[in-house]
């Protein structure tokens, strides 16, 4: 899945709303990703986008090798029956269907299986969310709960490779919801797809990916976990102007006693916190992880790097980076931003200081 510039703007009474402003996302097959960010953000938008639903000002859409931003309604409407499943935020079950025919609906359009069984799939799914005992009832003789289970029931009818679902879990319980989820990470363990909008940090958590967007924009997951008091314009600023770079197990990114190049944040692997003993051997005083960030002593203070940083010996690690007046930038911006990274940046020094001198210790009585 590649979106590309994707733009929306809506216009009302001559006054134009930009929902979505520049957006580019990749999805690999097989990913289980989770769309997050404040109400008003453009999540729902994107959806509707990539299934068709709705119409990009500009950019486009593709899906494998499908341009979904060219098709016509009816091939549209043919190509979303049997790609895309959709999980709605408020069901959108046919009322007057009852909740097995809702779920074979899709069958009977896209002309997916044999007629004889299709009422037999349908109740295969529908017992895979606990409501196979509900299927002759109408929609609104269930409770909301009930309805979103039967939502993503027909959202698998045709066995699509792609589910995109809004708020999927919104109106479960907590333990509907678990269960839920749990499909989820199933299909996704078969090879589905699966694009989801969430506001529930946890779930979020157990997904392949997180995508965070900020007015219409994406902006770094990364950052906006590392420095939470960036206002969202900051952030979308940052993520404009963040470096990746990978480096391979053991290599040097910072060098003790060298001037400070960057501030950086890992995104995978790890890396090794190195001091240089007055006997010039080195020891590792700590292993930092994905999330964490280093470099920051260096530029809050202006001095040259107090220890050397290698990528983990087996892990390597990959970063995102900014500059040094990238750096300055945001955290004369944000005051708090800046306190927060002093405060850990202080408590590092101490770490520090301390593990040098225990290391002298040791030396000194061997």
């Amino acid at each position: 899945m590649d979106v590309r510039d994707l733009r929306k703007i809506y216009t009302r009474d001559s006054i134009k709303l930009t929902v979505l402003d520049g957006l580019s996302l990749q999805v690999t097959e097989g990913e289980f990703v989770a769309l997050m960010g404040p109400s008003g953000s453009g999540k729902t938008t994107l959806l509707n986008l990539i299934a068709g639903i709705d119409r990009p000002t500009s950019g486009e859409v593709f899906v494998g090798d499908v341009p979904v931003h060219t098709l016509s309604e009816g091939q549209m409407a043919a190509w979303r029956g049997r790609n895309l499943g959709i999980i709605f935020q408020f069901f959108q079950l046919l009322p007057s269907l009852s909740i097995v025919e809702n779920v074979m609906l899709p069958m009977d359009f896209c002309n997916m299986y044999a007629p004889r069984e299709r009422r037999d799939r349908a109740m295969q799914l529908l017992a895979l969310v606990d409501m196979a005992e509900q299927a002759n009832k109408l929609p609104s003789a269930v409770s909301g709960g009930q309805q979103q289970r039967v939502a993503i029931a027909r959202a698998l009818a045709n066995d699509p490779p792609i589910l995109v679902a809004d708020e999927p879990t919104g109106n479960l319980n907590s333990q509907t919801a678990e269960s839920v989820f749990r499909m989820f990470e199933r299909l996704v363990e078969q090879g589905k797809t699966i694009l989801m909008v969430t506001h529930d940090q946890d779930l979020a958590k157990r997904v392949t990916r997180t995508v965070i967007i900020a007015d219409g924009e994406v902006i770094d997951e990364y950052l906006a976990r590392a420095l939470p008091a960036l206002s969202e314009a900051q952030l979308i600023w940052a993520t404009h102007n963040i470096e990746t770079r990978g480096y391979a197990p053991g290599q040097e990114i910072l060098h003790e006693g060298e001037p400070a190049d960057n501030f950086y944040i890992i995104t995978r692997g790890q890396v090794e916190v190195m001091l240089r003993q007055p006997s010039g051997s080195e020891i590792v005083v700590a292993t930092m992880g994905v999330g964490q960030y280093f470099g920051e002593i260096e530029l809050l203070h202006g001095s040259a790097n107090i220890a050397t940083i290698r990528a983990g010996a087996n892990t390597g690690v990959e970063v995102i980076a900014l500059d040094p007046n990238e750096f300055n930038h945001l955290v004369t911006e944000s005051p708090t931003t800046q306190a927060e990274i002093d405060r850990v940046a202080h408590q590092r020094v101490e770490e520090n200081t301390a593990a040098r001198q225990e290391e002298e210790e040791v030396v000194a009585h061997a």
